[in-house]
């Protein structure tokens, strides 16, 4: 994709840059709905129960219910299921259901309407229908599904741009949906907050770890043992459980079972096809060696020359630790229905995050699905708050029995009703 636009005529005509306008809006909101193949195909073509355990370790999980397979087969699941982490993840699963844009929408998809415009991911809403079992293929459809205009504090004109990926196995069960919020603004207004100026890193105490040590070993998987439903009150806690502090060997583990993202990141020879694609998403180092920019999670000069004091996470790891504070709490026989979080601050190699939640509602979803809602947090240890969250909880009860699983939108029976229920909701 080019970024130009076509003329009546037939010529390219190079569309202002940079710069949010009515036009520009006008022609992204004519894309919502629109299927489109995935940039880059599945770290899984058919994740199993290896896939399942990497991804789980990838972000310090040990719950055997996603990867122990005699253990599984105990629980009301009666096998692995995959952890909710897997199940979306952005390029971890899911096989295009369509694979190219339909021949009458190219014109309209060609390029980025806000060419030039900056873009960062602030947010993502997560949210499940039903388990994955190992050995599927996955199937997923992608879409735009919400433009929100909305005023700025600091860029003066800002975009929400919103879209959704959703999933069902080979089947036909319809899994999950990932709604990622991108916030477009203006670059040269963006630049003038300088967020992170002011951000020490300093060093931790030998008392400090010791009480992270103290922290991780007393933390565990509630597991078989049931959560019921009528033994929860608003106002319960979640945690403690930590994370970190953060080391660029997280960030290898966290590969090693995520695969390397949007961009399609590859080495040597692979690694050279994928520059001649995509060649702006590479910068020369201090050897005038062309390297991703993804460089600035584990190269403290690439980060800096970004404008950070250090290298940092991907927000994406964040979700997940918030996903794995939940899943602890509620144990096998529950059911992790959505869960939501923003993205505020870097999480720096060096920072630890403390998560935590409370219970501030209890009810009966949908009138007959016992469940709690969740309000979800992690701070880093200089006490600032980097990503807020909210979940919804299915869990089981004594007098309505086990969880039921909740309903696709719009009860739904396949991914393209799915995607237009979707829209109906952004579009409220």
């Amino acid at each position: 994709m080019t970024g130009a636009r076509m003329t009546g005529e037939g010529r390219a005509a190079t569309a202002p840059t940079g710069v949010i306008t009515d036009e520009a809006i006008k022609r992204l909101r004519a894309r919502i709905g629109v299927p489109e193949p995935h940039p880059v195909p599945p770290h899984y073509r058919r994740p199993g129960e290896d896939a399942f355990r990497h991804v789980a370790e990838a972000y310090g999980d040990d719950n055997p219910l996603y990867t122990d397979p005699v253990y599984a087969a105990s629980t009301r699941w009666g096998g692995l299921i995959a952890s909710p982490v897997l199940v979306g993840g952005d390029t971890l699963i899911g096989e295009d259901e369509v694979t190219e844009v339909p021949a009458a929408q190219r014109d309209l998809m060609r390029g980025d309407p806000l060419r030039g415009v900056h873009a960062f991911y602030a947010a993502s809403v997560r949210e499940w229908w039903a388990p994955l079992r190992p050995d599927h293929r996955v199937w997923r459809r992608n879409a735009l599904v919400g433009v929100l205009d909305k005023p700025s504090e600091f860029a003066g004109r800002a975009v929400h741009e919103w879209t959704a990926q959703v999933f069902r196995d080979d089947e036909g069960t319809l899994l999950a949906g990932q709604y990622r919020l991108m916030i477009r603004t203006e670059r040269r207004k963006a630049r003038e907050r300088k967020k992170y100026d002011d951000v020490a890193l300093v060093p931790y105490t030998d008392e400090q770890i010791a009480e992270i040590e103290a922290q991780y070993a007393s933390e565990r998987p509630r597991g078989g043992e049931p959560r019921w439903w009528e033994d929860v009150a608003e106002g319960d806690e979640l945690g403690p459980m930590v994370k970190g502090p953060l080391t660029v060997t997280d960030m290898v583990c966290w590969h090693v079972g995520m695969g390397m993202g949007l961009y399609g990141i590859k080495p040597l020879r692979l690694g050279a096809r994928n520059r001649a694609r995509i060649p702006r998403f590479y910068h020369r180092d201090e050897l005038n060696v062309p390297d991703v920019m993804q460089r600035v999670h584990w190269d403290p000069a690439f980060a800096q020359r970004a404008g950070n004091p250090t290298t940092f996470d991907y927000g994406r790891m964040r979700e997940t630790w918030l996903i794995h504070l939940c899943t602890d709490w509620m144990g096998d026989d529950a059911w992790l229905a959505r869960l939501e979080c923003e993205f505020r601050r870097f999480n720096y190699v060096g920072d630890t995050q403390w998560l935590r939640g409370t219970v501030t509602r209890r009810y009966l979803a949908d009138g007959d699905r016992p469940a709690v809602d969740v309000e979800l947090r992690a701070e880093n240890q200089r006490g600032e708050l980097t990503t807020p969250g909210r979940a919804t909880i299915l869990l089981p009860s004594r007098e309505h029995g086990p969880v039921r699983l909740p309903d696709p939108p719009g009860s739904s029976s396949d991914l393209a009703g799915v995607l237009e229920a979707i829209v109906a909701r952004f579009d409220r």
